[in-house]
């Protein structure tokens, strides 16, 4: 548990050199510190500490779009890396999302932030998240340690893959400096096709049916009563793809949705704006697909609203209800928003995976200084 918060000082270290000496010196002292790239992903508000910055370590170290390969260093502002994927026809192909209007945010977004949140948005369901086009990363350690793991390519990889681990650790485990990612070829043509006044079963059906075809569907959404499935490609290619999914789907009438209004509508998705400018607790729930009309239909009976994502892998719930309720019916749900609500934001662990898991912070943050209690339970 997190205990209720101190008094803070700002630390931007300009180097990583300059960052493994503050850690020392902090290990040393055993003072805890919050750690924030942009601070755009999680509430850290209770972490106790002086808050540690990276954006000063910022800039892109290399990027071959011949190799489709980048490094960056951790405070790179995402949009400056976007940029410049898409000058060259590239983009990141696991739609990072910007957290910033539902968490009330004004921060800039940052690579290492991406990598340390494992931020992965609709297209994850075909391209796969942001942990899979991981190629190697630099941090620094609990111990004020620079280490390094992985490289530029995914062949004759050998030990431990520790990108799986730091991605999706939030920081807890090391302080991220440099990241080497996979870039994927931009996707040029796109369009929709929006189910308009179904259940969420019948969305699930929709996405089961979509979804166990060829035809590389690369969004699979549902609120408000309508199921969105996004197709992505090349011109005469997404049309095929498009006109078989709307055959397997018929006699059901789809909306369909041009390139523009495409691009609108799943940015919207992919960031929850139907979420924001609310201060209500924001759950994210993981499921089975099968599961999640059940689930779904539980957590609003709780009164709040729920959207489902990743086919239905995905589910989102924005209302009331105490975190024992809302776990209840959904165990593994995290608090992205607490609107109030006090306790642990991550799920239990089952306590096999809970001893691995302070096993690795004892190894890698032995003082247990980096974000304390941000992952406990």
């Amino acid at each position: 548990m997190i205990p209720e918060t101190p008094s803070r000082a700002g630390l931007n270290p300009a180097s990583e050199a300059e960052l493994g000496a503050l850690i020392a010196e902090r290990f040393a002292a055993r003072q805890p510190l919050r750690l924030a790239g942009g601070g755009t992903r999680v509430e850290t508000g209770a972490v106790p500490g002086d808050t540690l910055s990276t954006a000063a370590i910022s800039g892109v170290v290399t990027y071959e779009p011949g190799e489709m390969t980048l490094i960056a260093r951790a405070g790179t502002p995402l949009d400056q890396i976007q940029a410049m994927l898409a000058a060259e026809g590239q983009a990141l192909a696991f739609e990072p999302a910007d957290m910033r209007g539902v968490l009330g945010q004004g921060g800039t977004p940052t690579i290492g932030g991406v990598v340390a949140a494992n931020a992965s948005g609709p297209r994850r369901l075909l391209a796969g998240a942001c942990r899979d086009h991981l190629l190697g990363l630099r941090f620094v350690d609990g111990q004020g340690r620079v280490l390094k793991n992985g490289g530029r390519v995914m062949k004759n990889v050998t030990g431990l893959d520790l990108g799986k681990l730091f991605c999706g650790a939030h920081g807890t485990l090391g302080v991220l400096t440099e990241v080497a990612l996979k870039t994927l070829p931009h996707l040029p043509d796109r369009c929709t096709l929006g189910f308009h006044g179904v259940t969420v079963e019948e969305a699930v059906a929709i996405f089961s049916a979509a979804l166990a075809t060829p035809f590389e569907v690369s969004g699979a959404a549902f609120r408000d009563g309508t199921a969105w499935l996004r197709v992505e490609g090349l011109g005469p290619q997404m049309d095929y793809r498009r006109d078989r999914l709307l055959a397997l789907l018929a006699p059901r009438e789809a909306e369909l949705l041009d390139a523009e209004a495409t691009l609108a509508l799943w940015r919207e998705l992919r960031d929850l704006a139907h979420f924001a400018g609310t201060d209500a607790p924001l759950w994210r729930v993981l499921v089975k697909p099968s599961d999640a009309p059940a689930a779904a239909r539980a957590l609003q009976a709780l009164g709040g609203e729920a959207s489902l994502d990743w086919g239905g892998g995905l589910v989102w719930y924005c209302g009331p209800g105490t975190a024992q309720a809302v776990r209840q019916v959904a165990p593994h749900a995290t608090l992205l928003r607490r609107g109030g609500l006090t306790g642990p934001a991550f799920p239990p662990e089952a306590p096999a995976v809970a001893r691995l898991s302070a096993g690795l912070r004892q190894r890698f943050d032995p003082a247990g200084i980096l974000n304390p209690g941000l992952m406990d339970q």
